[in-house]
């Protein structure tokens, strides 16, 4: 059976941070535990802590650039409009825009995004 989705839900996310989640499917706004795709816009200076997350993470840059550094290596790939990269579970990251202007992106994770299975460092 096709289940429309007619709207995306808001993913808390901590007051102060400048950016927004819109979950299409995933635990949130379908129920869905397998799969989560939302669409996230942060501001200029946005940044998360770091994580070690026990999902797969596939994002795709619409507009703007999206930072992730590699903690255990030290190296940040830059993600720009219209470039994807896979962060696959264990690796511990960290996300950013710092100078970019922010960014807009469509992140799906696998399984499906939850806090807890994100491993966030505490601030």
């Amino acid at each position: 059976m096709l289940k429309l989705i007619e709207h995306p839900t808001c993913f808390p996310v901590p007051e102060g941070q400048d950016l927004v989640i819109e979950e299409y499917i995933g635990r949130i706004n379908t129920g869905t535990g397998g799969v989560s795709i939302a669409r996230l816009k942060s501001g200029e200076g946005w940044s998360e802590p770091a994580q070690t997350p026990e999902f797969d993470e596939y994002t795709l840059v619409l507009a703007g650039e999206l930072y992730i550094e590699d903690i255990a290596s030290g190296q940040t790939t830059v993600v720009k409009a219209n470039q994807a990269i896979i962060v696959p579970k264990g690796v511990k990251i960290r996300y950013s825009t710092p100078t970019s202007g922010g960014a807009d992106y469509i992140a799906v994770c696998i399984p499906a995004f939850d806090m807890t299975l994100a491993n966030r460092e505490e601030t």
